[in-house]
């Protein structure tokens, strides 16, 4: 989390600081504090701490940091003060060095990857309570006051649709306990969705003490699910603090079964349900009829950079029957979100066997997907009543729901890119009319994402240029890593700023520098999903540059020359060779 220099520079000012406290220079070895009575005092979440704040404040940071263990409980509390203080909490579990392991026999494993722990929780620290104090209050009692102590914790929640369309319910706050949230997750799931867990359970992912995300395992989505929470964990297990556990777990009957399968040689990542959820994935999934293929046999692990349901060979989809699955999914209940996830699937499907374009059956995937991302923020634009919307061959008649959780910023630059590359003037002025506050209302995202769609706004609005500009210098100031906290730092830099950095050298009518930034987008593109070729990824972005590709069609059409070599931009798509082929 830090890099070699600022390592060693925050372990000198941690000597330093105690040294001047205590007047003892302590060992620091790695990351941790290692005192002579055999204390020891990690310092990760110190070094999280730091990553995010200029180093001329770090001193004031260890200070308060010292200051906050040293005035934290230390032992001695009675039973009864055990007993009301003392919550459930989740631990790596390698949380425990071999040196200190022996003071805490009384934990127990829950999963692959955790280990289940008693803290005392005090207004000024949170403390693992060791043998000595559990044998004081009694380990029984001690289990049943810290599970119900866990059930009253208070926490925060969203309900979300994720990349690929499944409904997650996320669950965060300040709390040390949010997620161990998982251990009373029936009780969470009911306060949070309103209803019961199904009977098949939830996935469920715990990246951080602060944080946890769940779905409900009670249609196809879960899928969809099994990549976004994937993706989810893997990325927020990286931020920290309190980093818990990047594994994708399946809770069930009251237990927890780790999905993920971890080679600690390669450093890769998979996704293997064990047969008994594969086959209940396999069965939902057929059942929804959403997704043009079926998940893999129980027999085979999913890579996690694979989206389950979408690695068939795309001659084997036959396109009249995805076509019939696609409208059947819009008029369906799960709704327009879902349908755009899954046409975005089915084009990725295309796109891996003709990565420039060349075919129809390609041409005609991207198209739905255009569709189907119009369609949904025209159905949520709207209030009462129906809406026409032509997905496919066909114009339906869908249901007006007004502002739904998958029709956010990001579905909306989906659906805005989308239609740049198909051309879709009429649908594109659309798409510009969506209220802001319903993307924001949404789902939650960095500042700079809404003054990016702003930009666009004001582009193909043809607004006063120096609005434009505005817009687009608010979008670059807000997107420093220290202000747009949400965002992982990689993700912001090599694939999120690259379209904003394009419009840049397109509004300056440069095309010497255009060219030369989208040669820089597309590499950075593809270190990005290079370095995340065995993590959960969304299938679509690693196929293809979606955000450069519409900034190069919107080049190419302002007679900028335009390199069509790379294989992230389809060059059949980027020279509009398919337009007017059939009805959109």
């Amino acid at each position: 989390m830090l890099t070699h220099p600022q390592a060693e520079h925050l372990r000198s000012l941690t000597a330093d600081h105690l040294l001047t406290r205590h007047g003892i220079r302590p060992r620091i070895e790695g990351a941790a504090v290692l005192w002579g009575d055999g204390r020891r005092s990690p310092l990760p979440n110190l070094a999280h701490q730091c990553r995010a704040t200029p180093e001329e404040h770090w001193p004031r940071l260890v200070e308060q940091h010292f200051t906050t263990l040293e005035n934290g409980s230390r032992g001695g509390e009675s039973a009864q003060e055990l007993l009301e203080g003392t919550v459930l909490r989740l631990l790596p579990d390698d949380a425990f060095p071999a040196e200190t392991a022996n003071s805490f026999r009384y934990t127990r494993p829950v999963a692959e990857g955790l280990l289940l722990a008693l803290a005392l929780d005090t207004p000024t620290s949170v403390r693992i309570l060791t043998d000595h104090d559990v044998a004081r209050a009694g380990l029984d009692e001690l289990w049943v006051a810290a599970r119900n102590n866990l059930i009253r914790e208070l926490v925060e929640h969203d309900e979300v649709t994720g990349p690929q369309g499944a409904r997650l319910w996320t669950v965060y706050g300040d709390s040390h306990f949010v997620a161990s949230k998982a251990l009373v997750l029936p009780e969470l799931a009911r306060a949070t969705t309103g209803k019961d867990l199904p009977e098949a359970g939830a996935l469920v992912v715990l990246p951080s003490r602060n944080l946890l995300a769940f779905h409900p395992i009670e249609d196809g989505t879960v899928v969809d699910a099994v990549n976004d929470l994937g993706a989810y964990a893997l990325g927020a297990y990286e931020d920290g603090p309190g980093a818990l556990s990047p594994r994708l777990y399946w809770w069930h009957e009251g237990r927890m079964t780790s999905l993920t399968a971890i080679d600690h040689e390669t450093r890769s990542f998979s996704v293997a349900p064990p047969p008994e959820l594969m086959q209940l994935m396999k069965k939902l999934h057929a059942e929804s009829a959403h997704a043009p293929a079926e998940p893999r046999t129980a027999s085979a692990a999913v890579p996690a950079g694979t989206p389950v349901g979408a690695e068939a060979d795309a001659a084997d989809l036959d396109p009249a029957a995805a076509a019939e699955g696609i409208v059947r999914l819009a008029q369906s209940d799960a709704g327009v979100a879902h349908t755009f996830a899954a046409t975005k699937r089915l084009s990725d499907v295309r796109f891996a066997a003709d990565p420039d374009g060349a075919r129809l059956e390609t041409w005609e995937a991207w198209v739905w997907a255009m569709q189907t991302g119009s369609a949904l923020f025209r159905t949520t634009v709207a209030t009462e009543g129906t809406v026409e919307c032509r997905i496919t061959d066909r114009t339906l008649r869908l249901p007006a729901t007004g502002p739904v959780p998958g029709a956010d910023a990001r579905a909306w630059l989906d659906a805005f890119y989308l239609a740049t590359v198909c051309r879709e003037q009429d649908r594109l002025t659309l798409l510009c009319n969506v209220p802001l506050d319903d993307l924001r209302r949404a789902a939650p995202a960095d500042a700079y994402v809404f003054h990016w769609i702003q930009t666009l706004r004001a582009f193909w609005l043809r607004q006063p240029m120096d609005d434009v500009v505005q817009h687009l210098i608010a979008t670059m100031e807000t997107s420093h890593p220290h202000v747009a906290t949400r965002t992982p730092g990689d993700f912001l830099n090599l694939i999120d700023h690259q379209p904003a950095a394009l419009m840049h050298r397109l509004i300056a009518g440069d095309r010497d520098a255009f060219a030369k930034a989208l040669a820089e987008a597309l590499a950075h593109h593809e270190r990005y999903w290079s370095d995340r070729s065995g993590a959960a990824t969304t299938a679509l972005y690693s196929r293809i540059a979606l955000g450069p590709l519409a900034l190069a069609c919107l080049a190419h059409d302002s007679d900028f020359p335009v390199d069509d070599t790379s294989p992230y931009l389809p060059k059949h798509l980027l020279k509009r060779d398919w337009l007017g082929e059939f009805p959109t």
